[in-house]
């Protein structure tokens, strides 16, 4: 469970939240949507603990990762959809042993062509 108690959150003169409060349980769904400067970016950085509250308390479970894509990613050369699919290392862990086995079987595939071109030319 995700819980505001009494917060208040200011960046520098500008006051985003002020005593809120807020529960959100486990399954629940919440959009987040607001003006450039509202401080939604503020909110997910209070939540991911780069932020602390002014006043009031937020409460999550200790053992909870909060997944998030930066605002502003470096510039790369690939898409940023292998970007983001770098954050899955379980399946760039299977990618990576998929290719591994792809690999040994092309030059298990090419040995046996050889040994198969051999016989041929031998027998001839």
């Amino acid at each position: 469970m995700i819980r505001f108690s009494n917060v208040t959150l200011a960046r520098g003169a500008k006051v985003l939240l002020e005593g809120a409060d807020l529960t959100l349980n486990p399954g629940e769904r919440v959009g987040l949507i607001g003006a450039n400067g509202s401080g939604k970016t503020s909110l997910f950085a209070l939540l991911r603990g780069e932020l602390h509250t002014d006043k009031g308390e937020v409460e999550l479970p200790a053992h909870w990762r909060i997944a998030h894509v930066a605002q502003e990613t470096p510039v790369l050369e690939r898409a940023a959809a292998e970007y983001a699919i770098d954050g899955d290392t379980a399946l760039r862990a299977l990618e990576s042993r998929l290719a591994a086995a792809e690999a040994a079987a092309s030059i298990l595939h090419s040995t046996q062509e050889a040994d198969l071109a051999r016989n041929v030319f031998v027998d001839s």
